[in-house]
């Protein structure tokens, strides 16, 4: 699967929007690679890993968060379900369940409910270990701080206002993963 060629479709323009997602992206995919190359043991699907790290934001185009150079109508919130349905048309199921459960450390039906998010009131978890290792290299890397990475001690403070659930699941990944 030629994940550029699927990038290019829908962000044809060479602009700063399409460098920010593709440099997040490709910091994603690195920590992936560099986690699936350093535990054989997982036998973790590299190749998909890599794509899906690649394809994991690609709805953020249609969300509105101005100071990431996002300028369309939808909430940030909701890019993971967008990347999840466009994914899908292209065939890529695995992948778009990537897209869809790589916010935050994951979200329940409870929490989109309780919170009144603007999403389908289903779960939305993480649960191959490659999804789990997509969303876990996520939160190292911050598209409004392209040029930082993160530590786990300060990505687990950063989950921290979303509830001690979500800091607990990702140190377990950090003893997984690195």
């Amino acid at each position: 699967m030629d994940y550029q060629a699927i990038i290019d479709k829908y962000y044809p323009e060479d602009n700063e929007l399409k460098a920010l997602l593709l440099k997040h992206s490709r910091q994603v995919a690195d920590k992936c690679l560099e986690a699936c190359r350093k535990h054989p043991e997982l036998n973790l699907d590299e190749q998909f890993v890599e794509e899906a790290a690649m394809l994991h934001d690609i709805g953020i185009r249609w969300c509105h968060a101005p100071s990431i150079l996002c300028m369309g109508d939808q909430h940030y919130i909701r890019h993971g379900v967008i990347g999840g349905e466009l994914l899908r048309k292209e065939g890529l199921m695995r992948h778009a369940l990537v897209c869809e459960r790589h916010t935050g450390t994951g979200l329940t039906k409870a929490q989109i409910v309780s919170q009144q998010l603007p999403l389908p009131a289903e779960d939305f978890i993480p649960i191959s270990t490659e999804e789990k290792l997509v969303c876990y290299a996520d939160k190292f890397f911050s598209k409004s701080s392209p040029d930082r990475i993160r530590t786990v001690e300060q990505t687990a403070q950063s989950l921290e206002k979303f509830g001690h659930e979500g800091v607990e699941k990702f140190l377990a990944w950090s003893k997984m993963f690195e």
